[in-house]
């Protein structure tokens, strides 16, 4: 694993799913955290979202792995959140050198139904919110002339999804966010890139309406869930990805082993990208 002792690293959305699981491997690998969630439900997703106490469950985790945590409440819609805890971390630990801006819901919607609400909600969390918490951090970056920023799209950033058009703007809005983003600060010796994940096991996607839609007819399930992703891969015995898969991918980045990559939007998708639309027969073990 890539060692990053004495780095300070922010994640979004770290009271579960992909974001705890950021924060937990970047402090394993040496890292102290500044762990940031909502911690409230959002109207137009769907599901739940996090809760403080899972933000303290991160925290704690955090602390098991021997490193220093900072936890706080923000909403990354609020930019005057933002630079308050980007100031209380800098407070605490006297620097930020990674980002990983993370925080990011989903739902379904034809584009010719969604309303004004669901639109401007999703993009306002997965894409403005990105924009925001990079405007947040970059001023302590350019300070310190140094700093790697690791932005979370989709798979769904470089191809359609039917059904959920918003997420899919917003998706490929990170990706225009993340490819500025590195040449605006590569002055500074900040790189940006972004991870492209595949369907991942997370609470995002484990809903009624998501089962649904995975099964592609009413009254789906969740062994359906599971079963039809592994039409998602082209490598055998990958379904639901973990998230830790996407982590090591975040750590990778945030490393001095990818020092020299910037503007790069990296799938972690077992393979989907390469497939011709789904895998008509894919490979379920090993």
């Amino acid at each position: 694993m890539a060692d990053l002792t004495g780095k300070v690293a922010l994640v979004t959305g770290a009271a579960r799913g992909q974001g705890r699981s950021h924060a937990l491997a970047l402090a394993e690998a040496g890292a102290d955290v500044i762990a940031l969630d909502v911690c409230a439900d959002i109207d137009t997703a769907p599901y739940p979202l996090g809760t403080p106490d899972e933000l303290a469950a991160t925290a704690k985790d955090v602390e098991a792995l021997d490193r220093r945590v900072l936890a706080i409440e923000c909403d990354v819609r609020d930019s005057a959140g933002l630079d308050d805890a980007v100031a209380r971390g800098v407070a605490e630990f006297g620097r930020i050198d990674i980002l990983a801006a993370n925080a990011g819901i989903w739902a379904l919607g034809k584009l010719w139904e969604i309303t004004d609400a669901q639109w401007e909600e999703m993009l306002a969390v997965n894409l403005t919110g990105a924009w925001r918490t990079v405007k947040a951090v970059v001023p302590q970056m350019i300070a310190q002339k140094s700093g790697a920023i690791v932005l979370t799209s989709s798979v769904n950033g470089f191809e359609a999804g039917a059904g959920m058009t918003h997420y899919v703007a917003a998706k490929h809005g990170v990706l225009g966010l993340m490819r500025n983003a590195a040449v605006e600060l590569g002055e500074f010796n900040i790189r940006c890139n972004a991870v492209c994940p595949g369907i991942v096991d997370t609470k995002m996607n484990d809903w009624p309406g998501s089962y649904d839609f995975i099964a592609g007819h009413e009254g789906g399930t969740p062994q359906e869930r599971a079963d039809n992703a592994y039409h998602w891969s082209s490598l055998a015995g990958r379904g639901l990805l973990s998230p830790s898969s996407i982590s090591r991918s975040v750590v990778f980045l945030a490393s001095d082993d990818a020092r020299d990559i910037t503007g790069v939007a990296l799938p972690v998708d077992g393979g989907h990208a390469v497939l011709p639309g789904s895998n008509p027969n894919p490979v379920r073990s090993l």
